[in-house]
């Protein structure tokens, strides 16, 4: 059982539902779910429904049944930089997928998260490519999952050929390539995608950039720097060299959101992988 617990703040009678949903975030498909539940939603210690009415002072405890059907693995490792009773964040290493698939079933942080919470439902709120290293988020329950959706700000860093100055804005549609499953490209009828770049240091090769992204389509980063010309070091998939690395050389390094219980707003960073580092030296 996940269980969230709240003291109610109003001057007014309120309704159950109205306070849950308009002052604590709560959503619609969580409370139908709770409703379901024995002792789902409870107040002061007693069962209450969600039309019934809480005043100032009264304690809400939510209890949520979790099912993890992920087949946990111990043998993983993805470093925890942050954690508290709602959330945890991994510094994913590269090689490591998100989700368990049909290629890869057992060897996912997902499956590294059904080891260390056996009794949580795995809820990664931003999701990294195979070989991008860096901050994944992992709700730890409904609520949190719901209250971030959405309000997560990432800057990623990425190492592309050749070199760019200055800032600038890549503003262009990425749609699936129409002989692939995987590959993404630029096209007029895709879906529109906006990249913002800025240049931290260049090398006669190379150029590291911060990123940060107002849409988030599958490969933006990647396809968007193929589009201009500069390709990330190490993504043959969109024409990157691997001589000096043997991935994308892309990292999420940073987060910052708001605290599902508190709003208080949270920043959690992580350093450049050594594989990246190298290949501005």
């Amino acid at each position: 059982m996940s269980e969230l617990v709240f003291e109610v703040e109003t001057e007014n009678p309120v309704t159950v539902q109205d306070y849950l949903r308009g002052k604590c975030g709560v959503s619609r498909r969580l409370l139908q779910k709770l409703k379901q539940i024995d002792g789902g939603i409870t107040c002061n210690g007693g069962f209450i429904r969600t039309i019934d009415t809480v005043n100032g002072g009264d304690i809400i405890v939510l209890n949520s049944e979790e099912k993890n059907e992920i087949e946990p693995n111990g043998n993983l490792n993805a470093e925890i930089v942050f954690e508290n009773k709602s959330l945890v964040i991994f510094d994913k290493p590269c090689n490591m997928p998100v989700h368990p698939s049909a290629r890869h079933r057992n060897d996912t942080l997902g499956n590294f998260f059904a080891y260390l919470y056996p009794e949580l439902t795995y809820r990664p709120i931003n999701r990294l490519d195979k070989d991008t290293s860096g901050l994944c988020i992992v709700a730890k329950n409904p609520y949190s999952a719901n209250i971030l959706q959405g309000k997560c700000e990432k800057t990623y860093y990425a190492v592309v050929h050749g070199e760019i100055s200055g800032e600038g804005v890549i503003n262009a549609p990425v749609a699936r390539e129409k002989a692939s499953i995987i590959i993404r490209c630029v096209r007029e009828d895709g879906q529109q995608a906006v990249t913002h770049y800025r240049s931290i240091k260049a090398n006669d090769k190379y150029t590291l950039l911060e990123i940060h992204l107002e849409t988030g389509r599958t490969h933006q980063i990647r396809v968007h720097f193929a589009h201009i010309g500069h390709a990330l070091a190490g993504d043959d998939l969109y024409g990157g060299s691997r001589d000096d690395i043997q991935r994308q050389a892309l990292h999420c390094g940073k987060v910052k959101f708001p605290l599902p219980e508190s709003g208080e707003e949270i920043t959690v960073c992580s350093e450049l992988p050594k594989d990246i580092i190298k290949l501005l030296k």
